[in-house]
């Protein structure tokens, strides 16, 4: 059992990782499925062909999904200092984490979008429908299910990530789980964290599970 201290403690971390992934998977969702759009659209005899726009973003995406998410962290201390005025707490991990998860997320919704059946777009296009059109009425709701299934990836590769961030002083149960688990040997608290992690993503995954079969059916 821990202590009224610990468990104050340990409450705190928690809000503190829901609020971290919460910020962080809302940015990276809105930025990611942008560039998957653009990824999309701008491929060779697509909606907006331009083959040397596709290649650039493809090339920046790929670039940033290379780099470990613990070397990120660091490279990007002086951008978060400029964003958030800080390199430590819940907000600067923040930003590590959304440009983590935006070129992640940008790959699996790409893939969503490019299993939309061709001939539905061709039939839209051959009644005369807009190109913004058919992204919003045929490429974006056919595509939904995998969208929302990729966006529950994302958050339980974030919910992980958010943890690893606790080594440099982000916050969250990461952070609490090395401060009083690991540097003062109480195994008891480490033990809570690590079924705090698995209680949070087991929720998500079932949560996430749940929304894409909902979706499923109503196609």
């Amino acid at each position: 059992m821990l202590d009224s201290y610990l468990a104050q403690q340990y409450l705190d971390a928690l809000l503190d990782t829901l609020t971290m992934v919460a910020a962080a998977a809302s940015v990276s969702t809105l930025g990611g499925l942008l560039l998957a759009l653009v990824l999309v659209t701008t491929g060779p005899g697509d909606l907006y062909d331009s083959p040397a726009l596709n290649r650039v973003i493809g090339a920046i995406v790929n670039v940033v999904r290379s780099v470990p998410f613990i070397i990120l962290l660091v490279v990007l201390l002086p951008l978060t200092r400029m964003i958030v005025g800080t390199t430590i707490g819940v907000w600067a991990a923040v930003v590590p984490l959304a440009i983590a998860g935006i070129p992640f997320f940008a790959r699996i919704a790409e893939v969503s979008l490019r299993e939309v059946d061709r001939g539905l777009i061709e039939a839209a296009l051959a009644m005369g429908a807009l190109r913004t059109n058919v992204i919003r009425h045929v490429l974006l709701p056919e595509a939904l299910p995998g969208i929302v299934s990729g966006f529950t990836i994302t958050v339980v590769a974030m919910i992980g990530s958010s943890a690893m961030a606790g080594a440099v002083g982000a916050g969250g149960l990461g952070d609490l789980a090395i401060r009083y688990g690991y540097q003062r040997f109480n195994n008891t608290l480490m033990f809570a964290v690590l079924i705090g992690l698995m209680t949070l993503v087991t929720l998500v995954q079932l949560t996430g599970d749940f929304a894409v079969r909902r979706l499923d059916r109503r196609r």
